[in-house]
């Protein structure tokens, strides 16, 4: 399986899909309601990748939600992890990164060398297990 338990507690996560798996079933964990909403997730790690958090950055509308890197990276830097992956959904289904998730993940990444946590993706989940990386993309 690509999402392992570790022994200490928290999942390693070695790729985009075992991002898209986590939060996925994050997300369906939501009402109904809420799942049509735009979400936005910080994933905490360690240096071995080990899941020290998962933080609803914001909930927004359907087709967007506020970020900025204050909020994004205020429990990271508390909690004073290794890096972070940030996820959101698309609730239209598609998963392809719109010019304002390149540019977010763009000042994201800004942030994060600045404060010294890095920036390892940013997952957009779509539907039917849909998702892309921007990582993958190139963008990061």
């Amino acid at each position: 399986m690509i999402v392992k338990e570790s022994k200490r507690g928290g999942q390693i996560l070695s790729n985009s899909k075992a991002v898209a798996d986590l939060i996925s079933s994050v997300l369906a964990m939501e009402s109904e309601f809420d799942q049509e909403r735009e979400h936005f997730w910080t994933i905490g790690l360690n240096a071995k990748n080990r899941v020290q958090f998962i933080d609803l950055v914001s909930m927004g509308t359907l087709t967007g939600s506020l970020i900025h890197p204050r909020e994004t990276f205020r429990l990271a830097v508390s909690r004073g992890v290794a890096s972070i992956i940030v996820a959101h959904n698309h609730p239209s289904g598609d998963p392809d990164p719109s010019r304002d998730d390149i540019a977010v993940t763009g000042r994201l990444k800004s942030a994060g060398d600045i404060l010294g946590v890095q920036l390892l993706d940013h997952v957009i989940i779509g539907n039917d297990g849909q998702y892309a990386s921007l990582k993958e993309k190139g963008v990061i």
